[in-house]
């Protein structure tokens, strides 16, 4: 009933949409599952979970059609899912820790433009070590470029374990958040 091969038939379809089509819905959502589905897949890796977030996507974009004023549909879609793994992993707490998430950064370097992204990463990953006080930086290093454990630090560094641990876990508290976004930005990035 609707062409919908371009942007143009996006922007028709959205409009019908408001008005409450559910032709104009079904043939959206036939038009860009996949592609949503695919994109949290990805970052998931996931079947089950990335399928319940792709229909939650079109499920808002159903409940938001009278209000939404969308310009780009394929980029509000991507949008809308990237924020929807954002906010399940900070409710899930799923963060990765930095050496992990080293691990997986080297790892996907099979991508032709990977090389550029890491670079990238590390470059973000770098100053936001800087952002920490003088004596984290040292502590995170030793603990996590250098593998030493806190004991280790604390006789090199000649001060308590305890207060190795407090340093660390400071850091550790700063930098999670950034370095899940900078990861989930860097793993979209190599979609």
């Amino acid at each position: 009933m609707f062409n919908n091969d371009s942007e143009s038939g996006d922007k028709l379809l959205l409009l019908k949409l408001k008005e409450g089509s559910s032709e104009a819905f079904d043939a959206l959502y036939e038009k860009h599952w996949q592609s949503i589905y695919s994109a949290a897949f990805k970052r998931l890796q996931n079947p089950d979970l990335a399928k319940d977030m792709t229909q939650d996507v079109f499920l808002q974009l159903w409940l938001k059609r009278e209000e939404s004023n969308i310009l780009n549909l394929v980029a509000y879609l991507h949008t809308s899912v990237k924020n929807m793994i954002f906010n399940w992993m900070e409710r899930e707490r799923k963060f990765t820790p930095v050496p992990e998430l080293l691990l997986q950064l080297k790892v996907s370097m099979d991508e032709a433009d990977s090389a550029i992204l890491l670079k990238e990463f590390m470059q973000a990953y770098e100053a936001l070590i800087l952002t920490l006080t003088p004596s984290q930086q040292v502590i995170f290093r030793m603990r996590y470029q250098q593998d030493l454990s806190t004991s280790e630090i604390a006789e090199q560094l000649d001060i308590s374990r305890k207060t190795v641990q407090n340093q660390l876990n400071k850091a550790v508290i700063q930098l999670r958040a950034s370095l899940t976004l900078i990861s989930i930005l860097f793993l979209f990035g190599t979609r």
